[in-house]
C-alpha cells in the first residue's frame, strides 16, 4: 500500500503557481478554477477562500490522481485515489487519511472492503486473496488481522481468533463433507542452542495446530462449544479414525504456511494453507451410518421372530403325537 508522506502529500497552493479560474472581491481563489503548481502538480476543482474546497480533481506529477472531496486542501468526504502503482482506494477520507469505509484495490488484485481508521484497515473487514479466492472476514487492529475472523477456502474454512495476522488459540476447521476439526493454535518459544546467553528474548515462531477431536457439523461458538453427547459421538466414531488420519497430515503442512499478515505498507499477503481435496464425501456421512444399523437391527429382530415360531410349531406337533399315542 502506498504511503501517504511520499504520494498523496499534495502541494498547500494558496496563491502559488499558475491559476486560471474565479476570484472573490478579496482576490482569493474562490469558485472553480485550474492550478498548475511549481512542483508540477495540478488541481483542477473548486475553491473557496484560496483553498480547495468542495469537488475536484488533483493530479499529481509522478502519475497518481485523486478525485473526490475537499475542505481546506485536504482530502475529506467521499474520493477516489489511483496509485502510481495500480493500486485505487475509494471511499471515506477524513483530514488527508482514509478513514470510515472503503474499498481498497492492490496491484496484485487482492482486495479489502470494510473500515478504516487513522489511514489503516481497522474495524471489521473482508480481505479478498485474488491468486487463490481465500478470503479473511473478521477484525483489524492498526491495519493486521486481529480478533474473532473466518479465514475461508475453497472446501473448508478455519474459525477462531487472531493475533497480529497469525491464528492463535481454539479454533475449528469446518469441512464441506460434514465434518469439523476442533483443536488450538500453541505458540512456542524458537528452541536455543547450546551454550548461547539468554541477552535477549526468545523469538517467537509461527503457532502450531494441535487437534483435539472431529465431531459433525455444530454452531460456531468461539467461547467454548459443549462435547457431543454420546449417541452424535457414536454416529462419528467410524468417520473420525479415518478423518484424523488424513486431515492431520493436510494440517501438518499447513503448519509451514508463512503468516497471513497482511500489512498497509507491502499488502503481498498471501495464504498458502493447503486446502483438503482428498477428504471425499463418503468418509463422513452420519445419516447414512445411522441407517444401516436400523436396518441391521430389522434383520435380527425378523430372524429372532421366525426362529420363534419355528420352535412353536415343533412344540405343538410333539403334543400332537402324545395324544395320538
Amino acid at each position: 500500500m502506498s504511503d501517504l508522506s511520499s504520494e498523496e502529500t499534495e502541494e498547500a497552493e494558496t496563491d502559488l503557481g499558475e491559476y486560471d479560474g474565479e476570484r472573490n472581491s478579496e482576490g482569493e481563489r474562490h469558485g472553480r478554477g485550474k492550478a498548475h503548481l511549481p512542483n508540477g502538480d495540478t488541481y483542477d476543482g473548486e475553491y473557496e477562500h484560496g483553498f480547495r474546497s468542495g469537488q475536484g480533481t488533483y493530479r499529481f506529477r509522478n502519475g497518481a490522481c485523486y478525485t473526490g472531496e475537499y475542505l481546506q486542501n485536504k482530502k475529506h468526504g467521499q474520493g477516489i485515489f489511483f496509485y502510481p502503482d495500480g493500486s485505487k482506494y475509494e471511499g471515506d477520507w477524513v483530514n488527508d487519511q482514509r478513514h470510515g469505509y472503503g474499498v481498497y484495490t492492490y496491484a496484485n488484485g487482492d482486495t479489502y472492503t470494510g473500515e478504516w481508521f487513522n489511514h489503516n484497515r481497522h474495524g471489521q473487514g473482508i480481505y479478498v486473496y485474488k491468486d487463490t479466492g481465500s478470503k479473511y472476514v473478521g477484525g483489524w487492529v492498526n491495519g493486521s488481522q486481529e480478533g474473532e475472523a473466518e479465514l475461508i477456502h475453497l472446501n473448508h474454512r478455519f474459525k477462531g481468533k487472531f493475533l497480529n495476522g497469525k491464528p492463535v488459540g481454539h479454533g475449528k476447521y469446518v469441512f464441506d463433507i460434514g465434518c469439523e476439526q476442533h483443536g488450538e493454535y500453541i505458540q512456542s518459544e524458537q528452541d536455543k542452542g547450546e551454550g548461547e546467553e539468554e541477552e535477549e528474548p526468545s523469538l517467537l515462531v509461527a503457532p502450531k495446530w494441535k487437534a483435539s477431536e472431529i465431531t459433525k457439523l455444530t454452531l460456531w461458538t468461539p467461547y467454548g462449544e459443549n462435547a457431543p453427547s454420546p449417541r452424535e459421538a457414536s454416529l462419528v466414531a467410524t468417520a473420525a479414525a479415518a478423518v484424523e488420519e488424513r486431515a492431520s497430515a493436510a494440517v501438518t503442512e499447513e503448519e509451514k504456511m508463512p503468516s497471513i499478515s497482511v500489512t498497509d505498507e507491502s499488502a503481498e499477503g498471501r495464504d498458502d494453507e493447503p486446502s483438503l481435496h482428498e477428504l471425499s464425501s463418503e468418509v463422513f456421512s452420519p445419516a447414512r451410518n445411522a441407517g444401516e444399523e436400523d436396518e441391521g437391527r430389522r434383520e435380527e429382530e425378523e430372524n429372532k421372530d421366525q426362529e420363534d415360531q419355528g420352535t412353536n410349531s415343533l412344540e405343538d406337533k410333539e403334543d400332537e403325537s402324545k395324544e395320538a399315542d
